[in-house]
């Protein structure tokens, strides 16, 4: 199962108001876990940056001045996410902006039902807690102290973590290749039921005539049986 994790850097907070993608990051999973392939890009938004968002990710006008504009990297981008799901912390965020960048060149939006949202399993996973990106990373163990500034290549690097321990941990990796990837609804379904159940149901298993022969010869071997004491 292929999947892509995504993230965006931006000019701003609002994209109805202007704001503009300045950076573009992307690694890909294969059930659940980074292949090594990357995608990142930074990109000049044909307007200032604002100085709160400066203040988050720190790219300035003179950094961005030279990078190349959104539909230069577009077909790259296309190739690279493919059909592939889209995991991203605060979809809505992120896909508003690329659709926003999509109708300014006249193109179809991105379909906002493809992604997968990291805040929302956080949210049912650990109702009440916090579920920002630093607070996950907390949670799961996971050292992000290298993010004294947000970046959207280091930032899905983290998510990617994050992600694989919303949907079950190192153990999801470790299905065997006949078996089908879970996808976040079914493990979702899976951790409730168990949750609810509060144990998962016993499996019997019936010995063969053979299994039961041997263990009838390994006791009449045996020289005074505790269980026979007493």
């Amino acid at each position: 199962m292929r999947e892509i994790v995504l993230d965006t850097e931006t000019t701003g907070l609002s994209a109805s108001n202007g704001d503009r993608i300045i950076e573009i990051a992307c690694v890909e999973l294969m059930n659940h876990l980074p292949t090594g392939r990357q995608f990142q890009r930074y990109l000049n938004p044909e307007r200032p940056v604002s100085a709160d968002a400066f203040a988050i990710h720190g790219l300035s006008d003179a950094f961005l001045a030279d990078k190349p504009r959104f539909p230069e990297i577009l077909a790259e981008l296309e190739a690279f996410i493919a059909d592939s799901p889209l995991v991203i912390h605060n979809a809505e965020f992120d896909i508003g902006f690329i659709n926003a960048e999509l109708a300014r060149i006249e193109r179809p939006p991105l379909d906002p039902t493809r992604a997968v949202d990291t805040v929302q399993i956080a949210r049912r996973k650990f109702p009440g807690a916090p579920a920002s990106l630093d607070a996950l990373c907390k949670r799961f163990g996971i050292d992000n102290s290298a993010r004294t500034k947000h970046g959207a290549l280091l930032d899905v690097e983290l998510l990617a973590d994050v992600y694989l321990e919303l949907v079950g941990g190192r153990q999801a990796g470790l299905a065997l290749l006949a078996q089908p990837a879970m996808g976040v609804a079914a493990v979702l379904e899976a951790d409730g039921a168990a949750r609810a159940t509060g144990a998962r149901p016993s499996r019997r298993f019936a010995p063969s005539p053979e299994e039961l022969a041997a263990h009838a010869e390994l006791l009449q071997n045996l020289t005074d049986p505790i269980w026979l004491k007493g």
